[in-house]
């Protein structure tokens, strides 16, 4: 595939409110796993804004609106759409900070646009022709969740379609390959793989350490390994990392059990931070 994807910072720039550009640092995409109330997404956006001003990383917030891949028919979807978008608007609007969501459909597509940044291809949903052709044609930038089931080579042929659609704004995130049927583990050779692609590749570090399908229809999951997932990505290169993250995750209604809790995340990405610095002089 020739290589037609703009540099990093270009799809970046091209993003509202996105900072700290010149800090030569990765980004990050962190947030609860779904929109819960509007108190729950302020508190932990108004949190990871203070950090990463700090520390000079870039940042777009992320939480889904609504969640469809779940295991059980009971599982909490989401406080509906409309209400869930507007209160992504209000954090975009008030904190001045950009937004992440996923889509799970092709007319999801030009809905999220109207309120979001970037638009999200969960890992299931990588594959699927009219979803992507659809989060191409809105315009924004698409970061496109690698399969569990998929080689990362293969992600070639997932970018290509966004491209052929006539949008260059591609990011690919690796969020683990299936280890057996219910565990996941993280190659790190894929990373370099898919940076040869020729488009940004982040780093899912908790849902990569999630556990899915457990007895019982809940996922599991190692938060505990969350610093060294996150660690290892950052000296291998990655261009950004993804990190759900919620003050209670026991609570959480979606992925509690692999989230960081937010109390960590300023200690993880200090450390993160020195590691990167460390990268970028060799």
């Amino acid at each position: 595939m020739e290589r037609q994807v703009q540099p990093l910072n270009n799809i970046l720039s091209g993003i509202p409110f996105v900072k700290n550009l010149d800090a030569n640092n990765f980004f990050l995409l962190a947030g609860p796993c779904v929109v819960e109330s509007e108190e729950l997404v302020f508190k932990v956006a108004n949190e990871l804004k203070r950090i990463t001003d700090e520390l000079h990383i870039p940042f777009v917030f992320k939480a889904s609106y609504r969640k469809t891949n779940r295991s059980r028919l009971d599982s909490f979807t989401g406080i509906g759409d409309k209400e869930a978008l507007q209160i992504l608007a209000n954090v975009r609007r008030e904190l001045c900070v950009p937004i992440v969501t996923d889509i799970h459909t092709a007319e999801e597509a030009e809905i999220a646009a109207e309120v979001v940044d970037i638009l999200q291809i969960p890992a299931f949903l990588c594959r699927q022709t009219d979803l992507l052709v659809a989060a191409a044609q809105t315009g924004k930038v698409v970061n496109v969740k690698k399969g569990q089931f998929l080689a990362p080579h293969s992600m070639r042929y997932v970018a290509q379609k966004i491209v052929d659609s006539g949008n260059n704004n591609v990011m690919l995130t690796d969020r683990g390959t299936m280890f057996g049927y219910n565990d996941l583990i993280v190659d790190y050779r894929g990373i370099t793989e898919m940076k040869d692609i020729g488009f940004p590749v982040i780093l899912d570090v908790t849902h990569s350490l999630q556990q899915p399908n457990q007895e019982g229809g809940v996922s599991g999951g190692r938060p505990d390994l969350i610093e060294t997932i996150a660690r290892a990505g950052v000296a291998v290169g990655v261009d950004g990392l993804f990190i759900e993250t919620h003050p209670n995750p026991s609570q959480a209604k979606s992925d509690g059990a692999n989230m960081l809790k937010l109390e960590l995340a300023e200690a993880l990405l200090i450390k993160l931070v020195a590691i990167r610095k460390t990268i970028n002089n060799f």
